[in-house]
């Protein structure tokens, strides 16, 4: 036992050494830093320059969820989004050097502190002198920005797992909510809505711990635990969804001809297509961070390898060969009906090894039908035929039986044209000559396990471009 127990504690210090965590504890009081650069910031600054830079004015860019900090117990009064997003925009379009903000979040104040500027000056000025030189005109944009902080979801994704055997183990947690930022580009000359752009961050929280409860000796007991929380900062999330809005704002203001770069019409298009190349992949991205597909092919035929297995009245039955073609007409990206053709062998006992062929209906339900990967459920109806293989009648098809099939499998698209799927099935006879033994009231049945590889083609009937009805 003792022994046993020095080979956990060193597991045990190998996976908190392992742990990055436990690199940046901290242990004392940190000093003042420069605010943090996330990747997001570096991308903005990296923008090609401007031709002129465009005079905008941000009057307020808030939080407009309305949401207060949860906590366990008691009431709080702490807002759950930072209450300072105009001042991160203004950081944002500073950043970028393709606009120039003007003051107007306090406009009063710089007014008031424009008028006692000018009475001081005429109160105090020397009558014999030359009078007060006037303050310079104030800046008026030609752009105006709005919108802000619309929705802050929590809980949005939660999960964990864990593990605990003899009192020695640990888990792990997360949880991930969501901000969602809108920002919108109004000309002052006229009132129009020349752009709107939004932008969605998810924040992050995670929690690991590990224990240790154990006697190690009578009357000796092993107590220990440890773990580490860390939450992202909203912030910080706030802050680089500020930053991708005004970043696409620039981009999708190139792409309209409302701006242009110092560079001209060549680098304009060259920012403008990697643009689409990135919102193409960010649009087939869901919400769960899943990438989907468009499914619009009718056809798909398919080859697969495998293996089947009898569960007969025989104990001694062992996995044998399978080989499937098949084809399948999807109705819809979600739902397809099929034929299919197999030939496999079914090991009852070594003497008791047969050849059959079997043809089946499928229909076929693809759980998510936009994404990569997606579950498939598949069934139906079929029949099969005894294979003789003997020199004397080699390959004649013989006996035939009624059975059904039911399956499970998992499907992923590596292109619109290929898909590779892994899956099994329970095929239900109705009867008991399949192995050749007769004992009992149940019927044979088999199993059906296979990896193949799918080619999809027909396109165009799916779709569903809109028409233009004259």
């Amino acid at each position: 036992m003792i022994n046993f127990t020095k080979l956990i504690l060193i597991a045990f210090a190998f996976i908190l050494t392992g742990c990055g965590g436990y690199f940046n504890q901290p242990v004392g009081p940190q000093k003042a830093r420069i605010g943090e650069i996330s990747n997001q910031t570096k991308r903005l600054a990296s923008l090609p320059e401007p031709a002129e830079p465009i005079i905008v004015g941000v009057y307020n860019f808030k939080d407009q969820t309305g949401q207060y900090k949860s906590i366990e117990a008691g009431s709080t009064f702490s807002t759950a989004i930072t209450q300072g997003a105009t001042t991160i925009l203004i950081k944002a379009l500073e950043d970028s050097k393709w606009f120039r903000p003007i003051e107007r979040e306090n406009l009063s104040n710089l007014l008031n502190e424009r008028n006692i500027i000018e009475t001081t000056r005429q109160q105090y000025s020397d009558p014999n002198k030359e009078a007060p030189k006037r303050l310079n005109p104030l800046l008026f944009a030609g752009i105006l920005l709005e919108g802000g902080v619309v929705s802050y979801d929590t809980n949005l994704l939660t999960g964990g797992a864990g593990a605990r055997y003899f009192g020695v183990g640990g888990s792990t947690q997360y949880r991930q909510d969501r901000i969602t930022v809108y920002l919108r580009a109004i000309s002052t000359s006229s009132g129009e809505i020349l752009k709107t752009v939004y932008v969605s961050k998810t924040i992050l929280s995670q929690a690991v711990d590990v224990g240790l409860f154990r006697y190690v000796n009578f009357k000796r007991l092993l107590e220990a635990e440890t773990g580490f929380t860390k939450n992202e900062p909203t912030q910080i999330a706030v802050q680089s969804a500020v930053e991708k809005a005004v970043e696409m704002l620039i981009i999708e203001g190139v792409q309209e001809k409302l701006w242009s770069t110092k560079e001209g019409a060549e680098k304009n298009k060259e920012l403008v297509e990697n643009y689409l190349s990135e919102k193409e992949i960010e649009e087939s991205t869901g919400l769960y961070e899943r990438a989907y597909k468009e499914r619009n092919n009718e056809h798909s035929i398919n080859l697969a390898l495998g293996t089947a297995y009898i569960d007969g009245d025989y104990s001694t039955a062992e996995p044998d060969f399978k080989v499937e073609a098949g084809y399948t007409y999807n109705f819809t990206p979600m739902f397809g009906a099929g034929y299919d053709i197999q030939l496999f062998r079914l090991y009852s006992t070594p003497q008791n090894r047969y050849w059959w062929l079997s043809q089946n209906l499928d229909f076929k339900l693809r759980v998510l039908p936009h994404d990569r990967l997606s579950p498939v459920i598949y069934g139906g109806p079929g029949f099969m035929n005894f294979v003789d293989d003997s020199p004397s009648k080699f390959l004649q098809v013989l006996d035939g039986f009624f059975k059904v099939k039911a399956g499970l499998g998992m499907q992923y698209q590596l292109s619109d044209r290929l898909s590779l799927e892994l899956n099994g099935d329970f095929n239900k006879v109705f009867s008991d000559k399949i192995d050749n033994e007769f004992q009992g009231t149940r019927d044979d049945y088999y199993y059906n396990f296979g990896f193949g590889l799918s080619y999809n083609f027909g396109f165009g009937k799916k779709n569903n471009e809109p028409t233009d009805n004259k």
